[in-house]
């Protein structure tokens, strides 16, 4: 099987505000050590938590890419030069920046709380034109299945309510029961990118753990076997978009 595993303890590490804000990343920029490069049209992913205390990023800009934030755990408080005020989501709760030809933000994550930030690489050459914009998703305004005895929560593509400039991405994240196995079908002219939020799943007899990351290409299915309740969050992308990426450009 084509898969690529990037441990918890082997991706790059950043901080915020002396520590209040600890990270995690699975596609760092250069400068913060990681393995991992852009790729299809992702440039960056960070798992970012506050461990004990409430923190804020303060005012920054931003342009051309769609910046995701998915709320983990807790909450966090969002503020943009767009809307002009701050606005709370929850855990489960979605907002997606369409950069554009710029916006600034701040953000304020709550204490124990947990969220992804990742950055969606569209055609910057059009989105860079464009006026920038803003939405919020409530956790319930995703659609929810089941599959093949476990969960699957739409959030992007397959008619969710989330819209995206990023060519091709559809982003689910699943539920799946203890000691249960799931067969995904998957595209192989797609990559496949997933995180282990919660629990302990084998694929190949390779055992991911709560904070790995792996990445599955030019494959037709992937049989996972949970040995915990776990929560398998899955970005799945194009190998190769049909405009150059600024991530291409931006590596050579």
């Amino acid at each position: 099987m084509n898969i690529e595993v990037l441990k918890k303890a082997d991706q790059a590490n950043g901080n915020f505000n002396n520590g209040e804000i600890l990270e995690k990343k699975p596609i760092g920029f250069p400068q913060d050590g990681g393995e991992s490069k852009p790729y299809s049209n992702i440039f960056y992913w960070a798992h970012a938590w506050t461990p004990n205390i409430k923190s804020t990023i303060g005012l920054h800009p931003h342009q051309g890419f769609e910046i995701c934030s998915f709320v983990l755990k807790g909450s966090i408080n969002h503020f943009d030069t767009k809307q002009d005020k701050w606005i709370n989501l929850k855990k489960g709760d979605v907002q997606i920046i369409r950069a554009g030809n710029g916006i600034s933000h701040a953000e304020e994550i709550n204490k124990e709380s947990e969220i992804f930030q990742i950055w969606f690489d569209p055609n910057i050459r059009e989105t860079i034109t464009k006026e920038a914009t803003y939405d919020d998703y409530n956790s319930d305004d995703f659609l929810t299945e089941e599959i093949d005895g476990s969960s699957i929560k739409k959030i992007v593509g397959n008619k969710s309510v989330m819209k995206m400039d990023s060519e091709g991405v559809s982003i689910n994240l699943y539920n799946v029961p203890k000691n249960h196995r799931l067969k995904l079908v998957l595209d192989p002219e797609y990559i496949y990118s997933y995180f282990l939020i919660d629990g302990e799943i084998e694929i190949d007899k390779e055992v991911i753990s709560k904070g790995d990351f792996f990445k599955v290409s030019e494959e037709n299915n992937l049989l996972l076997s949970s040995k915990e309740k776990s929560n398998l969050f899955e970005i799945k992308s194009p190998i190769r978009p049909s405009y150059t990426t600024y991530g291409e450009r931006y590596s050579n």
